[in-house]
């Protein structure tokens, strides 16, 4: 039968939580996406908690939090302990995005659920793929293949490919199929027909204006703000779409030449934008060829400032200014405070281009109407002083006075063990306890006095010959070039140059984003301070779509394309997810599932496969042919069993019957008529089909839109009479193909 493919989703399904499913593989379990939300809300995390432990690797698509934001802490409590498998730019993006909301959560609360510490050991055991690299795994996964390939949306975004034994189960969410300034469109459309298809429905129900429409609505309502006296507020994530954000406002001020400040401030924005100089490769073909030929780099931005803390913001120029700041639900992060300054003032305008997590400060002021006032939590964190800072010393004193307690107990207990007769045998600077003529003994003869001496300060073993502190000698290896040493011992690990390029916050040359330093570094005992106000909101509140996501239309179009078996839908509203159900129910040759939280779905192949094995007596017989970078060849054999009960293809016992003949390949008419004018033939292209000479014309028929097809749906029909031009016509078409 088909490979066996159960999905089971953990979150993210007929609602707008984070994504997180499991993918089982013929019994190899894919944790796909692993996201939280800005709550930090542990009750999401129950489902993924029950089956951490079985999780064989982890597949992550995007460097946000809607996909990687729960890993530090599923790795800390629920014993999540599986390689994890992303792009470049997901991995480094995604650092940097989890150590931004650290840093915001700990600004302003006791934030425990996770450390720095945690970040960096969930983020050592990456490894990092390219588009379209295929990696085999082993052990458990021996026979499956995984892949990344371009999704758009975020840098590094990644529609995953999962092959084995010839099917493919594909997961692709938050795709987009539009080319922006940043990012090339996904791939996805290239796929045809496979096994099973993961996909989302958040924006089954939305609709798009043109590209050129929106960037002039949304350069336009800034410019008009500002102009107008008012600042502009932008709530943007810490290192994804604030991407295409920061370039639309570089060009367009570089345009206008305008002189209104723009800030882009977060606690790794300056670490951010320069890992970002350097990932040009994973970007669009236009910002790659700019650099190739120019040395161009796009993120080298004149008009931008990177700030890290807002005192930096608070000291700059007083006038009209337009800021980015994190994060982008408004729940923490410079955003809030910013938000909550500003909101008063009607000249003022906040500019939202992604919807707010469900449940978010953003989400309550996307509402329409908006609301006049909101409640907010203001924190600071502020020295101890006083009768606080001194019971805080004491407190600490006392945790240091168990602490050594503990250590000498267990020194103690070590020392114990070690001084054992079981030890003080195998030590070589012991001599036996039953030789009877011990120098111990001859020394405590002639005086104790001495011996009183020999011993002050220690307490040996009473079968020890004299004290002294623990020797051991080295024994080292020598050759005829001198000592033999282990080179191992001198190699640099990747991942130690990665965790010294980005230990918190760091830049490409290592250095520590100051913000992100001081908040590091900062011992000084604090608390925090909390205060709620109300907030009167007077300022303009918009929303425009730049989430980098493909709309309604669009995704029943790319789906229907792909034309996948089966089809599971995950993320998105109940009515986004029933209304794309609906949809493809309508469409043949379609099984359409839409799972529950917690709710596995069978979605095994119903193709039959087999694996077989070639007898070394039929091989010896087959001639292969060259095809790229694989070999063909025509078998004639019977269906036979080894002696383990293993299908096996022999050769047949009478002779084979004569079979016609097989044309591979695959014919561009384009590459042909260049192939035939280099040999002298006149051709021309004619009413879709190909002139050769006078008499002689080729033609295509069939449909070629269709994808892992072509070869059984197209013919190409050769006319014209019988004369010498059609037989070479003829021969140089066959020398195109190969012939089985």
């Amino acid at each position: 039968m088909g490979t066996s493919v159960q999905v089971t989703p953990l979150s993210g399904v007929y609602n707008e939580n984070p994504l997180s499913y499991l993918v089982s593989i013929d019994g190899f379990n894919f944790l796909i996406d692993c996201g939280w939300n800005d709550h930090f809300d542990p009750s999401l995390l129950q489902p993924l908690s029950k089956v951490a432990s079985k999780i064989d690797a982890v597949l992550l698509s995007y460097g946000d939090m809607l996909h990687l934001g729960a890993l530090p802490f599923a790795m800390k409590q629920f014993g999540l302990n599986a390689p994890v498998f992303s792009t470049e730019p997901v991995y480094r993006l995604g650092l940097l995005t989890m150590y931004d909301q650290s840093f915001s959560r700990k600004a302003v609360s006791e934030f425990d659920l996770f450390s720095l510490d945690d970040i960096d050991s969930a983020f050592q055991n990456f490894t990092r793929l390219t588009y379209s690299q295929n990696h085999h795994l082993s052990g458990k996964g021996e026979g499956i293949v995984i892949a990344p390939h371009v999704a758009g949306h975020l840098l590094g975004g990644t529609v995953w490919k999962i092959t084995k034994d010839g099917e493919d189960v594909v997961y692709a969410v938050d795709f987009n199929h539009r080319k922006e300034r940043h990012l090339n469109g996904t791939v996805l459309e290239s796929f045809y027909r496979p096994a099973v298809l993961i996909t989302d429905a958040y924006n089954a129900l939305n609709s798009q204006p043109s590209r050129q429409q929106r960037d002039k609505q949304f350069l336009e309502t800034i410019l008009k703000t500002l102009e107008g006296g008012g600042n502009v507020l932008l709530p943007v994530d810490s290192a994804g779409r604030v991407l295409e954000l920061l370039l639309i406002l570089e060009q367009f001020w570089g345009q206008r030449f305008l002189n209104y400040p723009i800030f882009f401030l977060s606690y790794v924005s300056s670490s951010t934008i320069d890992y970002i100089k350097s990932f040009l490769e994973w970007m669009s073909d236009s910002i790659a060829k700019s650099f190739e030929t120019s040395r161009d780099n796009a993120f080298l931005m004149k008009h931008v400032t990177l700030l890290i803390s807002k005192d930096e913001l608070d000291n700059a120029s007083t006038g009209p200014k337009v800021v980015l700041a994190s994060v982008a639900s408004l729940e923490a992060g410079f955003s809030h405070d910013i938000f909550a300054e500003w909101a008063a003032d009607v000249k003022n305008l906040v500019l939202f281009t992604e919807r707010g997590q469900f449940g978010t400060l953003a989400r309550m002021l996307q509402a329409d109407p908006p609301p006049k006032a909101v409640k907010m939590t203001m924190s600071r964190r502020v020295p101890l002083v006083g009768d606080e800072l001194i019971a805080y010393e004491e407190e600490q004193k006392r945790l240091k006075r168990e602490e050594e307690l503990k250590a000498s107990l267990i020194k103690e207990e070590e020392s114990k063990v070690s001084h054992g007769p079981e030890n003080n045998l195998s030590d070589p600077m012991v001599i036996d306890s039953g030789n009877t003529h011990s120098p111990l003994d001859a020394v405590g003869s002639r005086g104790s006095g001495h011996r009183d001496i020999l011993i002050d300060g220690f307490v040996p073993p009473s079968t020890s010959v004299a004290p002294m502190f623990p020797f051991y000698e080295n024994s080292l290896e020598w050759d005829e070039f001198g000592e033999v040493i282990n080179p191992d011992d001198y190699v640099v690990q990747d991942e130690d140059m990665d965790q010294a390029a980005m230990h918190v916050g760091g830049d490409i040359d290592g250095k520590l984003d100051e913000g992100s330093a001081s908040l590091i570094l900062d011992t000084k005992p604090s608390k925090v301070v909390s205060n709620e106000l109300t907030v009167q909101v007077k300022c303009s509140l918009i929303y425009m779509d730049y989430e980098g996501r493909s709309d309604g239309r669009s995704i029943k179009s790319i789906l229907t394309h792909v034309a996948p078996l089966k089809l599971v839908m995950v993320h998105g509203s109940a009515e986004a997810t029933e209304h794309l159900k609906q949809h493809f129910l309508n469409i043949k040759n379609v099984q359409v599932y839409a799972p529950q939280i917690e709710e596995t779905i069978d979605v095994t192949s119903d193709l039959c496969a087999y694996k077989v094995q070639l007898s070394e007596k039929l091989m010896s017989n087959v001639l292969f042919k060259k095809l790229g970078d694989y070999e063909v060849a025509w078998v004639d054999a019977e269906v036979g069993k080894t002696e383990n009960g293993m299908l096996s293809l022999l050769p047949i016992s009478s002779p084979a019957p004569p079979h016609k003949s097989v044309l591979v390949g695959d014919l561009k008419m384009a590459d042909f008529k260049q192939f035939l004018a280099s040999k002298g033939v006149q051709v021309e292209f004619a009413g879709g089909a190909l002139r050769c000479g006078e008499y002689v014309t080729l033609r295509k028929v069939g449909n070629p839109s269709q994808k892992g097809g072509t070869s059984g749906t197209q013919q190409i029909i050769i006319e014209g009479p019988l004369c010498e031009d059609y037989y070479k016509i003829r021969e140089y078409l066959y020398s195109q193909f190969y012939l089985l």
